[in-house]
């Protein structure tokens, strides 16, 4: 059977190693789909230092130092811990890029604020010894799409493909 790499998996390895970087990933609702993309390449431990799956609150907090008030004012899927995410891999490991998704992935759980496909997105990176960040908030699914079983394992791939997509953009600009 011929497996096929995640084409943003791909490009991103090949501007990390162009630019001889390292990058880690914190990751929720994708349960490290996100690491997994990128370690199925061949090579990748020259330019990937690690993933943390960190789902519970509990985790976040114990892996990559978010603060629990943090979670607690403003919830687990919000812009704010994913910074927090972001900022606790680059701190927690030997990347000079880290991304991190927490998100509602469904088919229950969601909310009118957060609804299933709500993911927020971080990512941090070391600039002359500073870190400094960035996040987006994205709604992944449409209003009209009735939310099944299988509607987890979309917005699942969907946050993955975005997280690649969107650091990619960002290094290149």
């Amino acid at each position: 059977m011929k497996h096929i790499a995640n084409e943003h998996a791909v490009a991103l390895s090949h501007f990390l190693m162009d630019h001889h970087l390292v990058m880690s990933t914190a990751e929720s609702c994708t349960g490290g789909m996100v690491a997994s993309a990128l370690t199925d390449l061949a090579g990748s431990s020259a330019w990937f230092d690690r993933g943390f799956v960190t789902y519970s609150n509990e985790a976040k907090c114990d892996s990559l130092g978010v603060a629990m008030d943090l979670i607690q004012t403003h919830g687990a899927v919000s812009e704010e811990v994913a910074r927090a995410m972001a900022i606790g891999t680059i701190t927690h490991s030997k990347a000079d890029i880290a991304l991190s998704i927490s998100g509602v992935a469904g088919p229950t759980g969601g909310s009118l604020e957060k609804p299933v496909g709500f993911v927020c997105f971080g990512w941090a990176w070391k600039q002359n010894g500073v870190i400094h960040s960035q996040t987006q908030a994205v709604k992944l699914l449409g209003t009209d799409i009735t939310i099944t079983e299988s509607t987890r394992h979309i917005v699942r791939l969907l946050a993955r493909d975005h997280a690649l997509k969107e650091l990619l953009v960002f290094l290149k600009n």
